[in-house]
């Protein structure tokens, strides 16, 4: 067989860039000396993970851009729980034990931050909301935004809840006539994003959804192609994509500075999360937040607040449309209830519709994969952490891991039932993520679900389209791909 040799010799992985590209020249020098630093160490000194090979120019940068879900399982699947890879320049490593996994998020977290490359291109839209920023800033933040997420001021909104889903089944009635198919992301997108601004805002955005949905899509997609892109070309650069980005992030800040300036004008308490945080003061200090501020957490609550919500919703109804078993259960629960509008106080009887979306939520957790970034060195499981790396959580992976679940791979609500979960190691399932940095509306996103769930099935009930593909899409969050093609029947 003829052999070819290659006609130079790279020293670099980047050293193919024009020698005008001096800029990002100059960056991938310093990631590569970085790289080069965490891998020349003996390996009798410090004992490396094992994990997939991958090519010698790019490590496992091309299998985690083609099909991350399919990499980070199937890595885990082969090595354990503890994985070592190579992105580029860059080392990162995937833990899935739960002790692993607690190490990260909780008795370690100060050393494992977010000051990842694809966290600071989130805050091209997000800012310094709860979900990116850090330290003493985030904090104080925490402080303030924490009393408008108390489970008292959350059950409040249950009746905007029941509200917008029953007005929802009656505008589904003609599909149940007409027996054309609806795409249920869309509508849990719709719904999710009315009820958010809603109770976030006191605003009703239904006559401007698609343009705000379209918007949100748009980002989040802009968002998630950052956070793999080796080079990351600033918004401020007149690129196409950039332009296109900059003119629906306008469209949303429109909306939510907007409203930031309509309420400096009248102060008083309308019962919403904006009011809420308009109106807080740190105990500390006695400070309020800054416009800025307001923006930074209202966008952070009203992106992640609907968009998390209606995956979770649309994946628990596929699923349950597949095991008809489970959804007679859960609809049998709701019956008992009655045919009235069910409100918060009926949340803790509704415990096999949370049980669904519990089960929903481990299969397809809407965030699929967190990364921090390491500080300074560690050890993990006896393997060495080297301090200026990436490590991966994955709710996704971790919540199928075999030595935890039995029957990972199937949907089983009934784990979540009479107390077999308690039974889990901490940190064995967590969409919500966990340690100081748990999801601060956790409790919101659970009673919003389960009642918009429980209405749903006083009405309804909805069935897969045959052949539909319902593959993942793991962007920054995890959606269908080609949406949720479904039927609506009656209850």
């Amino acid at each position: 067989m003829k052999t070819t040799t290659c006609s130079k010799r790279y020293t670099s992985p980047y050293e193919f860039l024009p020698k005008s590209d001096s800029r990002f020249r100059e960056a991938f020098a310093r990631d590569v000396a970085m790289s080069e630093s965490l891998t020349t160490t003996a390996a009798s000194e410090r004992r490396l993970a094992p994990g997939p090979k991958g090519s010698f120019l790019l490590g496992n940068l091309g299998a985690a851009r083609e099909d991350p879900i399919k990499l980070f399982l199937g890595a885990a699947m082969e090595h354990g729980d503890l994985v070592r890879f190579r992105f580029g320049p860059r080392i990162g490593h995937l833990v899935r034990a739960p002790e692993f996994v607690r190490h990260v998020m909780q008795e370690h977290s100060k050393n494992y931050g977010k000051q990842t490359p694809g966290y600071r291109r989130v805050q091209y839209v997000l800012g310094q909301g709860l979900l990116t920023s850090e330290g003493d800033f985030w904090l104080r933040q925490r402080r303030i935004a924490q009393p408008g997420f108390h489970r008292q001021r959350i059950a409040g909104f249950g009746e905007t809840f029941v509200r917008c889903t029953q007005e929802l089944m009656v505008r589904w009635q003609e599909h149940v006539a007409s027996g054309k198919p609806i795409d249920v992301l869309y509508e849990m997108m719709k719904l999710t994003l009315r009820v958010v601004a809603l109770t976030l805002l006191s605003k009703d955005l239904e006559q401007d959804a698609d343009a705000i949905g379209e918007a949100v899509s748009d980002i989040l997609m802009n968002a998630n192609e950052r956070m793999t892109a080796m080079i990351d070309i600033p918004p401020h650069i007149p690129t196409r994509k950039n332009r296109r980005f900059n003119k629906f992030l306008r469209v949303l800040d429109d909306v939510v500075l907007g409203l930031i300036r309509e309420r400096r004008k009248d102060t008083a308490d309308r019962g919403d999360l904006l009011s809420m945080l308009m109106l807080a003061k740190d105990e500390e200090t006695g400070e309020t937040m800054t416009d800025g501020q307001l923006r930074d957490e209202v966008m952070t609550i009203f992106l992640a607040g609907h968009e998390t919500t209606a995956n979770a919703l649309t994946w628990t109804l596929m699923l349950l449309s597949q095991h008809p078993g489970e959804l007679r259960l859960a609809q049998e629960e709701v019956k008992k209830l009655g045919d009235r509008a069910l409100t918060a106080a009926d949340f803790p009887q509704l415990t096999r519709v949370r049980a669904c979306i519990d089960e929903g939520m481990r299969l397809y957790p809407p965030a699929w994969m967190v990364a921090r970034s390491v500080a300074a060195d560690d050890t993990i499981g006896g393997y060495h952490i080297p301090g200026g790396s990436i490590c991966f959580t994955s709710p996704y992976v971790s919540h199928r891991n075999p030595n935890v679940f039995d029957n990972p791979l199937g949907f089983d609500p009934a784990r979540f039932l009479d107390g077999r979960s308690e039974r889990w190691p901490r940190f064995a399932y967590f969409p919500f993520g966990g340690g100081p940095r748990l999801c601060i509306g956790n409790n919101f996103a659970l009673l919003e679900a389960s009642l918009i769930l429980a209405t749903m099935l006083q009405k309804v009930r909805l069935e897969l389209v045959p052949g539909h593909d319902t593959s993942p899409e793991p962007s920054i969050t995890l959606r269908p791909r080609h949406g949720m093609k479904m039927w609506v029947k009656p209850a």
